[in-house]
């Protein structure tokens, strides 16, 4: 499999870079090149209304199975770009970060989709989403902007970034309590646990 690797580009020239990338490099050269981003939203005029976002400011993505030879070909080009790498290693990102990415988009549309989740205390649970079981790499939240912050590992380098993520304004209300208990009741079929059937599940499922 050809790996992922990290382009640094001039921030806010991103789009464009892909663009001139596609155009002058070798063909088979490169799998493909993108500018990932994430979907969230933001509140204008009292509605909230969709928008995407970097996902890693400042960087592409390119799969190829020849990250030094992309390199070189990068190094030829008009305009700032360069293949990450550790010393002398180019390194392809984790596969963690790349299967966050990869799992949820496709080629010709690399847009990580927006999480959802609630308040359980003082911890957050996310119920859908790219971030379902990757809590663990949330390092904060901001709810009023719908944006989970994340610390990712990028090509052996630490990358601090954001993901959209929607969290319930309480678990008090209605569509808190279905989530949660979705949520509880799975955790009991995976334990071998017979689960309860009451009248929230009854409305979670209708």
């Amino acid at each position: 499999m050809a790996g992922w690797y990290a382009i640094q580009v001039i921030k806010g020239k991103e789009e464009a870079m892909v663009g001139h990338i596609d155009r002058v490099l070798p063909a088979g050269l490169l799998r493909e090149c993108f500018f990932p981003r994430f979907a969230t939203e933001m509140k204008l005029h009292g509605a909230w209304i969709p928008v995407e976002k970097p996902l890693f400011p400042g960087y592409l993505i390119a799969e190829t199975d020849d990250p030094a030879a992309l390199d070189r070909a990068l190094g030829r080009m008009e305009g700032f770009a360069r293949v990450l790498r550790q010393g002398d290693v180019y390194v392809p990102l984790a596969r963690e970060e790349r299967e966050l990415i990869e799992s949820f988009t496709e080629p010709g549309e690399r847009v990580v989709p927006m999480s959802m989740g609630f308040k359980d205390g003082d911890a957050v649970v996310v119920t859908k989403g790219p971030l379902v079981g990757r809590q663990g790499l949330i390092r904060g939240i901001n709810r009023r902007k719908s944006i989970a912050y994340l610390e990712l590992d990028l090509c052996g380098r630490s990358v601090r970034t954001r993901v959209g993520l929607g969290v319930l304004s309480g678990e008090g209300s209605a569509r808190a309590r279905r989530a949660k208990l979705f949520v509880e009741e799975a955790r009991k079929e995976r334990a071998g646990a017979q689960p309860q059937i009451g009248s929230d599940q009854k409305a979670l499922s209708a």
